[in-house]
């Protein structure tokens, strides 16, 4: 069983930033990717940006050069720094990891965390 547990969330004026964090716990042997998507009333949920072992990255093309994704494994946390937010990133964001629970033995599937809300009024 894997837990992610998301923080840092809220209501935020356009151009403003944020940071969002995400702690991993559980039966967690290795974490081989780990990263963000989010999803926006009406649409469905998106990739936003995550971070495979070793630090390659994948960003949404509309968050490239605004937001960073970077993880510690040390903590199992990642976090993604938003910055020069606008009104189209409202959206509730989740946090996401795909983990080895032993050595060479990935979990059955990816886990989530809850959600949280962010908000950025024009």
């Amino acid at each position: 069983q894997v837990q992610l547990v998301e923080s840092g969330g809220g209501l935020v004026q356009a151009g403003g930033s944020l940071r969002l964090s995400c702690v991993a716990s559980g039966t967690i042997f290795t974490i081989r990717t780990i990263g963000w998507y989010r999803q926006a009333p009406g649409k469905q949920r998106e990739l936003v940006a995550t971070q495979a072992t070793g630090g390659r990255t994948n960003y949404l093309d509309s968050v490239r050069g605004r937001f960073i994704v970077d993880r510690d494994d040390a903590k199992k946390t990642v976090y993604l720094k938003m910055t020069s937010l606008q009104p189209e990133d409202t959206a509730v964001y989740y946090c996401y990891a795909d983990v080895d629970i032993a050595p060479l033995t990935p979990n059955s599937s990816p886990s989530w965390g809850q959600g949280i809300q962010v908000t950025v009024s024009s």
